[in-house]
C-alpha cells in the first residue's frame, strides 16, 4: 500500500513539474511564496480530539498557511466552514455544509449537526471565549421586564436544538507569528443558561434596554454570560466563557515569511 501511495505521489509531482514552464512570472512568484511558507517553522498539535487526526490537522494547518501567504487577516467563518469540510472529507469523514443562510447548523459531520464560530478580536483573551454573534434575536420582543429577557433566552435554547456540537476557531496571535486553536464548547454548558440569572441594564442609554443572563456554578463562580445586545443588529453574544470548561481539540502555530 505504501509503495502505491509513493508512486501516486511521484506521478502528481511529475504532473506539476510539467506545468511549471507554462506559468507566468506572477504565477511563479505566488507559487514560490507558498513554497517558502511551507518551509518556515510550524507546530501543529492535537490535544484531545475525536475529530482531528494527524492527516487532518496537517491539511487544515497547511490551508491556514496558504491563506496567510496572501492575507494578514484571520481566517473568516466562511473559510473555516469551507476548509473544515474539505479536510474532513480528505480524511474519510462524511462532511456536508448546510445551505447558505441556514439559521441552524453550519455543517453535518458523520451525521451530526455542528455549529461553527470564529474569534479573532485584537484584545482576545486566551482563557476566555467570546462569541460576538451567537445568533440573531431580531424577531424577539425587546421589552423592559425580566420576563421579556426570559422569552429571548427561550429563543436561544430553542436555537440549540438545531445542532449537537459547537466549535470555535480562535486566532490567539497574529502576523507574522500566527497561533490558532480549535475549541469545542460543550452544549451542556450552553443549556445551563436555562437556570441563569437574568439582569436588565436599566441605566443603559439603549432603547430597548440590553440585558444579561449570568451562568454560574453552585459556588457562585461565573462560567459565562449571555448578552442580549439591543443595538441595531439585535444579536445574542456569549461573553467571558471560561475556556477551562471547554475542550481544546488542536492548535496551529506557524510563521509567515515577510517576503
Amino acid at each position: 500500500m505504501a509503495k502505491n501511495m509513493t508512486e501516486e505521489k511521484q506521478q502528481r509531482i511529475r504532473a506539476l513539474v510539467e506545468k511549471i514552464p507554462g506559468l507566468t512570472e506572477g504565477q511563479l512568484y505566488w507559487l514560490n511564496r507558498v513554497i517558502k511558507t511551507f518551509d518556515n517553522p510550524h507546530d501543529f498539535e492535537i490535544l484531545q480530539s475525536d475529530l482531528f487526526d494527524e492527516r487532518t490537522i496537517e491539511n487544515f494547518g497547511d490551508a491556514l498557511r496558504i491563506h496567510h501567504s496572501f492575507s494578514a487577516e484571520p481566517f473568516s467563518k466562511d473559510k473555516f466552514e469551507y476548509v473544515l469540510e474539505k479536510v474532513l472529507r480528505m480524511s474519510g469523514h462524511e462532511a456536508n455544509l448546510a445551505p447558505k443562510g441556514n439559521r441552524g447548523h453550519d455543517i453535518t459531520i458523520d451525521g451530526i449537526n455542528v455549529s461553527l464560530k470564529t474569534q479573532a478580536n485584537k484584545d482576545i483573551r486566551e482563557d476566555k471565549v467570546w462569541i460576538s454573534k451567537f445568533m440573531e434575536l431580531g424577531k424577539g420582543k425587546w421589552g423592559s421586564k425580566l420576563q421579556d429577557l426570559g422569552n429571548l433566552r427561550k429563543l436561544f435554547l430553542e436555537h440549540l436544538n438545531n445542532y449537537e456540537r459547537i466549535f470555535t476557531l480562535r486566532a490567539l496571535q497574529r502576523v507574522p507569528d500566527w497561533y490558532y486553536e480549535l475549541v469545542e464548547i460543550p452544549k451542556t454548558i450552553m443549556l445551563a443558561a436555562e437556570h441563569g440569572k437574568l439582569e436588565i441594564k436599566r441605566k443603559s442609554k439603549q432603547s430597548p434596554k440590553p440585558g444579561y443572563c449570568h451562568v454560574r456554578t453552585d459556588e457562585g463562580e461565573d462560567i459565562y454570560q449571555l448578552y442580549f445586545d439591543a443595538g441595531s443588529e439585535r444579536k445574542l453574544q456569549v461573553k467571558n466563557l471560561l475556556k477551562s470548561r471547554c475542550i481544546v481539540h488542536a492548535t496551529w502555530h506557524f510563521v509567515i515569511p515577510s517576503e
